[in-house]
C-alpha cells in the first residue's frame, strides 16, 4: 500500500515536499512514480525514478523544478517541488509498478494547491 502525504497551500514560487509510505509488500524493486491529476483532466505523469535509485525521469512541465528520490531504508519515495506555479495546482498521487508492467499500485493522493 501506498501512503501519499505532504501537499497544502503555498504560494507561487514556493516549495512542497510530498512524500509516499510504501507499506505491505517489498517495493525497493518497483519503479515509484508521482502524477497528478486536476477535475476534468486525465491523471497525469509527473516523474519516476527506478528500482535501482539511478535513474529518474520528469515531465517536461517540471522539469528542473522538481526532483523525485527513494530512501529505501524507510520505505519512502519524495517528490521536492520547488518554483511552484499556479498550474502545478493538482491532486498529487503517488504509484509503483514492477518491471514493465502497468502502474499498479496507486496512494490516495494529496491536494497541492498554489495561490498567484
Amino acid at each position: 500500500q501506498l501512503q501519499a502525504s505532504g501537499g497544502g497551500l503555498v504560494q507561487a514560487g514556493g516549495s512542497l515536499r510530498l512524500s509516499c509510505a510504501a507499506s505491505g509488500r517489498t517495493f525497493s524493486s518497483y519503479t515509484m512514480g508521482w502524477f497528478r491529476q486536476v477535475p476534468g483532466k486525465e491523471r497525469e505523469f509527473v516523474a519516476t525514478v527506478m528500482w535501482s535509485g539511478d535513474s529518474t525521469s520528469y515531465a517536461d512541465s517540471v522539469k528542473g523544478r522538481c526532483t523525485i528520490s527513494r530512501d529505501y531504508a524507510k520505505k519512502m519515495v519524495y517528490l521536492q517541488m520547488n518554483s511552484l506555479k499556479p498550474e502545478d495546482t493538482a491532486v498529487y498521487y503517488c504509484a509503483a509498478k514492477y518491471g514493465s508492467s502497468p502502474w499498479g499500485y496507486w496512494g490516495q493522493g494529496t491536494q497541492v494547491t498554489v495561490s498567484s
